[in-house]
């Protein structure tokens, strides 16, 4: 009789020959055998460690298994991911995963078998199951080797925070308050209340840690996030990610084959820049929606490069008033302290391109290209110009 461990090889060995009948079969068989659970687990947990020690993180899994396959295989990778998370001391595990897994909602939820409580759960056959894990793990056993942006599980030690990142985390709650408060309110009076007091908070908190870390002694090496760029128009989202942060000091590197981009700051700026991208594109997306469907002449309809134009457009125009705002922050903020910020902001930002030189050394740059909508551009920039930054003064001064 074929081993267990065999047919999830045959299965693996199918898949990426494509070919769905010897996959089926190798599926069925393992699916009739009783310890098709215990098989099925360990090899996904094996797996799942590997990934650790090659630069991926709960996050970046879950969106690829997303991202390829379904949401369904999505699930499937939280829920393994936290068994696979029960083998780590708390105290080794990075607070950047804990906050990753807490947002995905990656719990071990349920009692005995997985296989038959995700069936279960889902109201599927146990076939179905056993397919869907097996392309889960045909997704995961091709992934490459990512840079590390933090220690992986079993090997983080906890520290002392210093005293800038802990006016950090409490600064980025109260100006997330602040945004909701401006993004949930009709009155734009109102909104632009909430947003310049949040500018006037992360200005003030970016000023502040880039003075301190400046000091003998001072200072933090910079991190690294990744942040999902999602289909449709990833091109002007990720130009729209990449302006934010420059705006801010920071560098993203795209790699689109994967479906997110890298982008390496102090932890601060890259802190704001998720928030602001997320905020942005959710207002972009909505004027979007807004400007209704668009069709040429002849009645063809030209949404697909309306809306490529409208979030280029929309993108570039950002670029340009996080850039005006960069410039008027600086002079705004060096003259109140008597002192020029230009050195000390131009000395962070070479440390942070030393960071991508130091993880990426082979990096190739290539020439952005889009399609053209005249009426869908002007959109764009009218939107863009109407959009709330939010903490924009903020990124002027940056850490």
């Amino acid at each position: 009789m074929i081993k267990a461990d065999e047919l999830v090889g045959a299965a693996l060995e199918a898949l990426a020959r494509e070919d769905q009948a010897a996959f089926d079969s190798a599926a069925a068989f393992l699916a009739d055998r009783d310890d098709a659970e215990r098989v099925l687990v360990e090899v996904v947990t094996r797996v799942v460690s590997g990934l650790w020690r090659n630069g991926w993180q709960p996050a970046d899994v879950v969106r690829i298994a997303a991202r390829r396959l379904t949401d369904w295989h999505g699930r499937a990778a939280a829920d393994l991911i936290a068994w696979e998370m029960r083998a780590y001391a708390p105290a080794t595990v990075d607070e950047r995963w804990r906050d990753q897994l807490a947002g995905l909602e990656a719990a071990v939820w349920w009692q005995g078998g997985y296989l038959a409580a995700r069936q279960a759960r889902d109201g599927a056959g146990r076939l179905v199951t056993v397919s869907g894990v097996l392309e889960l793990l045909g997704v995961l056993t091709g992934l490459p080797r990512l840079e590390s942006l933090s220690p992986p599980p079993g090997a983080a030690r906890r520290t002392v925070q210093a005293r800038s990142h802990a006016v950090s985390e409490k600064t980025l709650v109260r100006v997330r308050g602040l945004l909701a408060k401006a993004e949930s309110t009709s009155y734009e009076a109102e909104a632009e209340t909430f947003m310049s007091a949040a500018q006037s908070l992360m200005a003030k908190y970016s000023i502040d840690v880039a003075m301190l870390d400046a000091r003998p002694g001072g200072g933090e090496d910079p991190a690294g996030i990744r942040v999902g760029i999602d289909a449709p128009y990833e091109q002007p989202k990720a130009v729209l990610l990449n302006l934010i942060a420059e705006a801010n000091r920071c560098r993203v590197i795209w790699s689109k084959e994967l479906g997110f981009a890298t982008v390496l700051g102090f932890r601060a700026d890259l802190s704001f820049v998720e928030m602001l991208f997320t905020s942005l594109l959710v207002q972009a997306q909505t004027a979007l929606v807004n400007s209704g469907t668009k069709k040429h002449g002849t009645g063809r309809s030209r949404n697909k490069t309306f809306r490529q134009s409208f979030l280029s457009a929309f993108a570039s125009r950002i670029g340009e008033r996080l850039a005006e705002a960069t410039a008027a922050a600086v002079a705004q903020e060096s003259a109140g302290r008597g002192t020029d910020l230009v050195p000390v902001l131009a000395a962070r930002e070479q440390v942070v391109e030393q960071a991508v030189e130091r993880l990426f050394p082979n990096l190739v740059s290539h020439a952005v290209r889009t399609s053209w909508d005249r009426e869908g551009w002007a959109a764009g920039r009218t939107a863009a110009d109407q959009a709330s930054l939010g903490t924009r003064d903020r990124s002027a001064a940056a850490s």
